[in-house]
């Protein structure tokens, strides 16, 4: 069977089709490949993809926002509404499936062995436990995982549009900064525009002095300060210490909601980008930083890194293969 698996974000749409066997398993890869997501939508880039002489029988596309009844609006991105059965009928396909790209990333998880990660704390594995993913990219995304039967059934959660919380008087600072510009959700501190926005809230309001050349005008600005912070600019690195331990937090949050003893999985390009800024120490330290509760207790639980960026397309054949 043909199958055909999509990962739509706010900047890349990835696409693959794959071939399977009876039982479902995936025989080789067919086609794989990376468009930028652009103004145009999704039918033209799959049309252009597939072409004339390839007809999947199946397809389900992991989508950057929330799915509802197999419609979705995606976040960041000026599309209209994808919706399902117009899918079908516009690449005919006989079912096209639509699921948050957080959940395939868990059922990714979930589905197979996953032996690509970094362990940030070991912590105290629980079997039946529910499981947590959290990941800053374009945005934040975050699902969850909970134990039925003998596998987990993944849930989607639109818990990055949370309100930020500081906590401590600078990310105060921060929030009031951000203010002027309407509501401020986690996603606009712990994502890759969130990374612009601690940068530009230092410049204006604390280190005016320190030089920042051209990086606001990149293309990528978020990476280009990163790369900044590697090469010893100073206002570059404490930007990426402030998204450290904003980004900690946000996860030790989710893991106070939903004690995923059977691991929190951090996804999305930034970590994979940046792992030494993720190992050293501000991450976890503002994980297990949280008021009237015992550190151990948060201590107990597997923090993960996932290092395959395409958890995500991969989570999305896992889905087509096992659950359509």
């Amino acid at each position: 069977m043909l199958l055909l698996a999509g990962d739509i974000g706010g900047t890349n749409t990835r696409l693959r089709l794959v071939q399977t066997n009876d039982e479902g398993s995936i025989v080789t890869t067919i086609r794989e490949q990376e468009y930028p997501s652009g103004q145009d939508g999704l039918v033209p880039l799959v049309q252009v993809f597939l072409g004339t002489e390839l007809k999947p029988e199946k397809a389900c596309f992991a989508l950057a926002g929330p799915v509802i009844n197999n419609k979705c609006k995606i976040t960041n991105l000026p599309w209209s509404e994808l919706n399902s059965y117009q899918l079908q009928q516009e690449l005919d396909i006989a079912k096209v499936t639509l699921i948050n790209d957080f959940v395939a990333v868990g059922y990714n998880i979930v589905l197979e062995k996953n032996n690509s990660l970094i362990t940030l704390q070991t912590g105290e594995y629980v079997k039946d436990a529910p499981v947590a993913i959290i990941g800053a990219g374009t945005g934040l995304g975050k699902a969850f995982a909970i134990p039925q039967n003998d596998n987990y059934q993944v849930f989607p959660t639109e818990g990055g549009h949370q309100g930020f919380s500081p906590n401590n008087s600078l990310e105060e600072e921060l929030l009031q900064y951000l203010r002027v510009y309407g509501k401020v959700d986690v996603e606009r501190v712990v994502s890759g525009v969130g990374i612009v926005n601690i940068f530009r809230f230092l410049r204006d309001c604390k280190l005016p002095r320190e030089p920042i050349g051209n990086i606001l005008d990149q293309d990528d600005p978020a990476a280009e300060i990163a790369k900044g912070a590697k090469q010893g600019n100073f206002l570059c690195q404490r930007t990426m210490e402030i998204f450290a331990e904003t980004y900690g937090a946000a996860a030790g949050d989710m893991a106070v909601s939903f004690l995923p003893f059977g691991g929190l999985y951090i996804a999305g390009g930034i970590a994979l980008k940046n792992i030494e800024l993720m190992q050293n120490g501000r991450f976890m330290e503002a994980f297990k930083s949280k008021a009237k509760l015992n550190p151990l207790l948060l201590e107990k639980i597997p923090v993960h890194i996932v290092l395959n960026p395409l958890e995500g397309l991969t989570g999305a054949i896992q889905y087509a293969a096992n659950k359509m």
